[in-house]
């Protein structure tokens, strides 16, 4: 497995348990230990985008070229 899927993988992951943490929670706790887990769970999503977006970018990069074959038929 390429590195890139491994990293668009971990990202995935990071942002579906971001989601989780965000909305298990409801908006307007007072107990700190609940706000302190949705915030932690915004910054968990936000994170996860920005390493799946990095796991496409360096599966496109780490692409190999073909190499171009030119055909002389004279």
């Amino acid at each position: 497995m390429k590195s890139g899927f491994l990293v668009i993988i971990i990202g995935i992951i990071m942002f579906a348990s971001g989601l989780v943490m965000f909305y298990s929670i409801e908006l307007g706790q007072t107990n700190l230990f609940l706000r302190l887990i949705k915030n932690i769970g915004t910054f968990i999503g936000f994170v996860g985008m920005g390493v799946t977006l990095a796991g496409i970018l360096l599966n496109l990069i780490s692409k190999g070229k073909r190499p171009i074959q030119e055909n002389f038929d004279v």
